[in-house]
């Protein structure tokens, strides 16, 4: 059967989206066809045909430095207009509930900032990312936001590729020894790398929410990045596949014809080749509430509430800034980085403990099914802080918390498996996110929200027991070896005993059998052995059940104290 264009490619053969912003000020914001809907991500607007009268605007915020002045104007509007506000997770900003008669010229007022709503959404070069101490943290070796911006006004409003890739394309970069977050996530990373004795960047392809961006062993001098990243946006905009939608990402066409084969047409387009990888850099490393500066000064890392915002605190930190001399920096963990303070003191206060925790937008997004912001409370928070865990929380399988990126992962489900539930959450857990190793392997389908501080509050007394200080490291090294069913019955059986019997490290794959053993070992007297096959399945779905189809506490009313009780 002949492969046909997908419905988004017909819309662009019919109308180029840089042709339809020809006609943007006529547009019917309150009679918007599917067509519009399309079009109008390109610049900046989403809106769904079941939320016809909301709309949402988002704002990129290249390398995620944004002015005082902007952030307060930005604040200004979503008082006049009674908005919501939330940091994206690429360091941009989104504004909700924006209604139908008001989007233009919020649109309008926005992009007359200097700033610019363009490409943020749709199949574009979303906001290009760096890490929020890029060129003045301690670990910095290479300045990269000359280079971010390079690419932003290069693609920015240039009709050749606005709204006209086959899909989205993450870009991100890093020129910093040690990062606040991971990179991995994107389509298109450039990593600070070592050759020869000179720095400069390893190129990784292919990454997305759900997968890791692959070595493509090319190395890159900084003056060569802006010119492989024209010659790669046109090899995607060229050769990527624009039929199926769900098969139209860079890591599907490496799938399809491999990473040589597109290094080829790169280089057809790039016209020279590229020099073999060198030594990616690496080093892993806490980030504190104040990080001390190549100069001497200190960021600050003021936490949201999970991305939420309000406008006060916006201008209290653009005044704060202002005062003080300091830059603002928008980090895609969804916090504010304020930078150039004298001493490791500020008199703002953040608003929850949020640093190590990405949320995405929750139920203000249509795709989402539940209020990921408030489910938080069902973490245990004060020990995630402590511990600096990484956390990423999706509230669906598109996964924009990039739970599959960090060290517990987690993605909002509504199910009926456990009885009259009012929700829980798929987890995941072992992903070596920093390096880019691996994706995180799934620890659970579904947790009832009731029971997911007792689980997640496990992986941390198992953590705790073992001799390790760091999560990721401890995580890939004990769980991995074993196999995913046998995690799962092992989390199981301990909570059903109230025991946290940690697993000890195995330097090679376990066995079914011996994996057998270990259970009937500590867990003899348990009733899931008639279920026990080939496999651990049947005692799994046996066992949560067992556990979980009960009326739990709620831990957003009841004091987390005993809660959970180890021996």
């Amino acid at each position: 059967m002949e492969n046909k264009l997908n419905k988004r490619e017909r819309y662009k053969a019919q109308l180029k989206p840089i042709d339809y912003y020809k006609d943007f000020e006529d547009i019917d914001f309150e009679s918007l066809n599917e067509a519009d809907r399309f079009y109008l991500q390109d610049f900046g607007i989403f809106n769904t045909n079941f939320l016809e009268d909301e709309f949402t605007i988002r704002i990129r915020i290249p390398g995620g430095k944004i002015s005082a002045s902007n952030f307060q104007k930005i604040a200004d509007i979503v008082d006049e207009y009674d908005l919501t506000i939330i940091l994206t997770a690429r360091g941009g900003i989104q504004l909700h509930d924006v209604e139908a008669e008001n989007v233009l010229e919020i649109h309008k007022r926005i992009n007359a900032l200097g700033v610019s709503t363009w490409q943020s959404f749709g199949d574009n070069v979303r906001n290009i990312i760096t890490d929020a101490y890029d060129g003045c943290g301690e670990f910095s070796e290479i300045e990269t936001y000359p280079l971010v911006m390079a690419m932003h006004d290069y693609i920015i409003e240039n009709p050749r590729y606005v709204g006209m890739l086959p899909r989205r394309i993450s870009v991100g970069i890093s020129g910093n020894r040690s990062n606040v977050s991971s990179f991995f996530a994107n389509d298109l990373y450039f990593a600070l790398a070592k050759k020869d004795g000179v720095f400069g960047f390893n190129v990784y392809v292919g990454g997305k929410n759900t997968d890791v961006a692959q070595n493509a062993d090319i190395f890159l001098l900084q003056s060569e990045v802006f010119n492989f990243f024209k010659a790669f946006i046109e090899t995607f905009y060229i050769h990527g596949s624009r039929f199926s939608r769900a098969k139209t990402r860079i890591f599907h066409m490496i799938e399809e014809i491999g990473i040589d084969a597109i290094k080829s047409l790169i280089i057809h387009e790039y016209k020279s080749n590229f020099q073999s990888q060198g030594e990616t850099i690496f080093e892993k490393t806490k980030f504190t509430e104040f990080h001390k500066l190549k100069n001497g000064k200190y960021g600050f890392c003021y936490q949201t509430d999970f991305s939420r915002l309000k406008s006060d605190e916006i201008k209290n930190i653009a005044s704060y800034a202002t005062e003080n001399s300091l830059e603002i920096r928008l980090g895609m963990d969804q916090n504010i980085y304020l930078i150039g303070l004298d001493e490791p003191s500020t008199t703002l206060k953040s608003q929850a403990l949020s640093s190590t925790i990405v949320a995405c937008a929750g139920n203000l997004c249509p795709y989402a099914v539940w209020n990921i912001k408030d489910e938080t409370s069902y973490l245990p928070l004060e020990k995630i802080n402590e511990h600096s865990i990484q956390v990423g929380f999706s509230g669906c399988a598109k996964g924009c918390g990039r739970h599959m990126h960090t060290d517990i992962g987690l993605i909002g489900l509504k199910t009926n498996n456990f009885g009259d539930t009012d929700g829980g959450a798929r987890i995941f857990i072992g992903a070596s996110h920093s390096d880019g190793a691996s994706a995180g392997r799934q620890l659970f389908s579904m947790v009832p929200f009731i029971h997911l501080d007792s689980v997640v509050s496990l992986a941390i007394k198992f953590f705790e027991l073992s001799s390790y200080s760091d999560f990721e490291e401890f995580a890939t090294k004990i769980f991995n070896n074993y196999s995913e069913e046998f995690v799962s019955l092992w989390f199981l059986a301990n909570l059903e005993t109230d025991k946290s019997i940690e697993l000890l490290r195995m330097d090679s794959a376990t066995t079914f059998e011996y994996e057998v053993e270990l259970l009937k070992k500590e867990f003899s007297e348990l009733d899931f052995w008639e279920h026990i096959g080939e496999n651990f399945h049947d005692a799994i779905s046996y066992l949560s059940k067992k556990l979980w189809t009960i009326e739990g506490e709620d831990p957003r009313y009841t004091p987390k104290i005993d809660r959970v009780n180890f021996r």
